[in-house]
């Protein structure tokens, strides 16, 4: 296998992980919570959802991390999740504020992939692991 198929086949894979990942823990949500006592709205998403998502993340940044390049990683992952949470955020929202949710999640997604990529590809070199492609 060629180092672009290899470069090809785990940025797709890295992308549908990232995507599925996203479906599995928040693109099935959609309806705010009400609190009849106080009328505070919160959601569309629980605080385990979102925990739940992110050590998803984490995970799949890190095998990323031992297999691919961080500099793959971290750019595939960030525009793949922010993509679908964009999409579903900026269908649902009236407001125009999904914008600002997405350069955030944008960011956190971003910094978080190559901090955990990084870390797991630093790891294998160390351990005297074939160097991340």
């Amino acid at each position: 296998m060629t180092k672009t198929t290899r470069t090809l086949l785990g940025g797709l894979l890295l992308a549908a992980a990232t995507v599925g990942a996203w479906w599995a823990w928040l693109g099935w949500e959609s309806g705010y919570t009400v609190d009849p006592e106080t009328g505070a709205t919160s959601g569309p998403y629980a605080v385990w959802q979102v925990a739940a998502a992110v050590l998803t993340l984490i995970v799949i940044a890190a095998v990323g991390g031992w297999f691919w390049s961080p500099w793959l990683v971290a750019p595939v992952m960030t525009v793949a999740f922010t993509a679908v949470w964009a999409a579903r955020a900026a269908s649902t929202d009236a407001s125009g504020l999904w914008a600002v949710g997405a350069a955030m999640v944008a960011i956190g997604t971003a910094i978080g992939a190559t901090v955990v990529s990084g870390a797991t590809a630093w790891l294998r070199r160390r351990r005297g692991g074939a160097p991340a492609r």
